[in-house]
């Protein structure tokens, strides 16, 4: 699995490549995180950071942040 974080390195960046970790390591799924900054990169998923995308599936962008549930639950939908 493919998990990216797409955000130019906010603090809500952080917090967003934080809880995949987290998610990541609670559900035991074997994935490689991966942090996109450029601006080119990021506009290929969305225009609102931070982004979480899922083996090419974009997940999530921008404000608010979802919770460690709701991510887990976004990364158990591509398994």
């Amino acid at each position: 699995m493919e998990i990216k974080i797409l955000g130019p390195g906010c603090a809500n960046c952080h917090k967003m490549e934080e809880l995949a970790k987290t998610a990541v390591k609670e559900l035991g799924i074997d994935a490689k995180i991966e942090k996109i900054s450029g601006i080119q990169e990021i506009m290929r998923y969305t225009i609102s950071t931070p982004g979480l995308v899922v083996d090419g599936k974009l997940k999530h962008s921008g404000k608010p942040l979802p919770g460690l549930e709701n991510v887990k639950a976004m990364i158990r939908e591509e398994v």
